[in-house]
């Protein structure tokens, strides 16, 4: 109540000294009367009248308090003043003073309130001073903010000068590229240009040396009928003795006879006789004309074998041997002619043969010389060359009995994915992702024919007169290589994966990413198909082999999930499912000659050979 007090009397104080100071304020600028006086007394009176505002607005509440207390003070003198004047009874002395007990309680709350609202002063200006702390804390953080911005605008200036310095580099590599793929172009016609001349030089040369040992031929024909002729006209003398000495004895008319007799023998037998050594020569020099050259063919290895013939094959049950072939997956495997050797291949980069005996895979030899996988496997109709697609976009050939390849053949701008042999002897297809497939001279182990395709090609197979070939753009396409032009394009469900043809060059099987298996009669060579599919069936990559029987009455392709899938022509339907022996998926199948054996191989490096036995 006290402090109320104070500070309402500094209140008032300051009012009136404010009071003062103006009325002291006012009086000089009353006298004087000069023209600028008026100014600096409305500043004045501004300014006074800003700090009476600024402290009423400061001291607002403690001066409603202060008026009521003094109201409820004027009240109670009021009321004593008027109990002093006219005495009363005792009950109005209680009930005064039981009012005063009331204002003196009013005056304890008021009291109360006034030390609360002390404490709630203190605590607001406590919080105050948080703020206070709390905004200069932030302001110093919006600072190092405003700090942080700026360093980022400097780096985002920097980033961009090197982005633009960046882009300058990248439009003048870009502009460089164009320029190298003009001339890479450019390049590319001559060295068309020039693979046609050499091309076309070397079938001149060809000709020429054709008719050159035509000519030969017909000199050394020409020549030995002339000395056979002159052999025939030539006389030889026979010894005397050779006569019987009866006959000299008894008449030398007899034995002149006798003479000419034996000389005009003689003389035919010299003329039937070959064993003069030019003659031998010439006739050896015929026979051995073909043998000269730069061929890559030896005359043994052309000698046809015969080949057997599957009248049944027999369908698969179990398996007879699991082993782990390779390295890394396998990627391609085939049966020889003969059924007794098989070759595998995969990605770590060589092919291994395996014999076949007794229902199981013996290593037989390790077939190297491929710098990256191995796509493709094939062998010749004898047995004793093997073919093979690679990764490194190459096709390689190997005898049997080597180890190193005796042929590489390059070219192709991407991997290839399929080398087969032709019909036609000493030559082989191969079909590439550049889309391009490629005919191949194994006698001067040259490119003859180059044809650009519209897709990638994933597989291929030869029959007489044409070449059928599988792409990525679900097209299968049939090629005359007698005039090396598309005849006929057959639409498929899917990416082709792979091609098969049957043995008796009837039949066309091709496996679609579709997960199905189409077999095409290439008799009609029409668009009608017969789809093979299975529950559970699934094409497992860009690359799954499906084959043929032998006899062309089942259909065999591994799935993604471990299983060999096997289908009956005749029915349609699927006639059994071989498990349990891959854990991932089959990349390829092949069915032996003979029928007996079926070899799967997968992506896990496992090649499992399965019998009916």
């Amino acid at each position: 109540m006290a402090a109320v007090t104070v500070s309402s009397r500094r209140v008032m104080t300051d009012s009136a000294g404010a009071s003062e100071r103006s009325g002291r304020v006012s009086a000089p600028c009353a006298r004087v009367q000069a023209p600028g006086a008026t100014c600096w007394k409305r500043d004045i009176v501004r300014q006074l009248k800003h700090r009476d505002l600024r402290q009423h607005v400061m001291f607002q509440d403690l001066i409603r308090f202060y008026t009521q207390l003094l109201e409820k003070t004027s009240l109670a003198k009021g009321i004593l003043s008027c109990s002093v004047r006219r005495p009363s009874s005792d009950s109005s002395i209680s009930s005064l003073l039981h009012r005063n007990n009331q204002l003196k309680k009013t005056t304890g709350e008021l009291a109360y309130q006034v030390v609360e609202l002390q404490q709630q002063i203190k605590i607001k200006e406590c919080v105050l001073e948080e703020q206070h702390a709390r905004l200069s804390e932030e302001k110093r953080r919006l600072a190092g903010a405003f700090d942080a911005r700026r360093e980022l605008q400097g780096q985002v200036e920097q980033v961009q000068e090197e982005n633009m310095a960046l882009k300058m580099e990248y439009d003048a590599l870009l502009e460089r590229q164009r320029g190298a793929e003009t001339r890479l172009r450019e390049e590319k016609v001559r060295g068309g240009h020039l693979l046609e001349d050499m091309i076309h030089l070397k079938q001149q040369a060809a000709a020429r040396m054709n008719s050159r040992n035509e000519r030969r031929s017909r000199a050394r024909e020409a020549n030995l009928q002339k000395q056979l002729q002159t052999a025939a006209r030539s006389k030889v003398t026979v010894d005397s003795s050779s006569s019987a000495p009866t006959s000299r004895s008894t008449s030398p008319k007899n034995e002149n006879h006798h003479e000419s007799t034996g000389r005009g023998h003689t003389r035919l037998f010299r003329s039937a006789s070959v064993t003069s050594p030019r003659i031998f020569t010439s006739i050896k020099e015929l026979f051995d004309r073909k043998r000269r050259g730069h061929s890559v063919c030896s005359l043994e290895e052309d000698l046809m074998c015969p080949v057997g013939i599957c009248l049944s094959a027999r369908v698969p049950v179990r398996a007879r041997h699991v082993l782990e072939a390779h390295e890394q997956g396998i990627n391609a495997v085939r049966f020889s002619s003969s059924s007794d050797l098989l070759a595998t291949g995969g990605t770590d980069r060589v092919i291994k043969l395996w014999e076949v005996r007794a229902g199981s895979l013996t290593h037989r030899a390790t077939l190297e010389g491929s710098t990256e996988g191995i796509t493709c496997i094939e062998f010749n109709p004898t047995g004793q060359r093997i073919l093979a697609a690679s990764y490194d976009k190459s096709a390689l050939l190997w005898q049997r009995d080597e180890s190193v390849p005796k042929l590489t053949l390059t070219g192709h701008s991407r991997k290839v994915t399929a080398a087969r042999f032709s019909s036609v002897p000493h030559q082989v297809v191969t079909g590439s992702a550049d889309r391009t497939i490629r005919l191949w001279d194994l006698h001067r182990a040259a490119c003859v024919q180059v044809v650009e395709v519209a897709s990638y090609c994933s597989d291929l197979v030869c029959s007489e007169n044409s070449i059928i070939s599988g792409h990525y753009d679900s097209k299968i396409r049939v090629w005359d290589t007698r005039t090396v032009g598309c005849v006929q394009e057959l639409p498929a469900q899917g990416k082709v994966t792979s091609l098969d043809i049957s043995s008796d060059q009837r039949q066309l099987l091709s496996c679609c990413r579709d997960d199905c298996l189409q077999l095409v009669d290439l008799r009609r060579w029409s668009n009608d198909r017969v789809c093979f599919r299975a529950e559970g069936f699934k094409c497992g990559s860009d690359s799954t082999k499906a084959v043929i029987s032998p006899d062309g009455c089942f259909l065999a392709a591994g799935s993604a999930d471990g299983a060999v899938y096997i289908w009956n022509v005749s029915t349609g339907n699927l006639e059994t499912r071989l498990p349990d022996k891959h854990s991932s998926s089959i990349s390829a199948v092949s069915w032996s000659l003979s029928g007996e054996h079926v070899v799967s191989v997968d992506k896990s490096r496992m090649a499992v050979l399965w019998s009916d036995i």
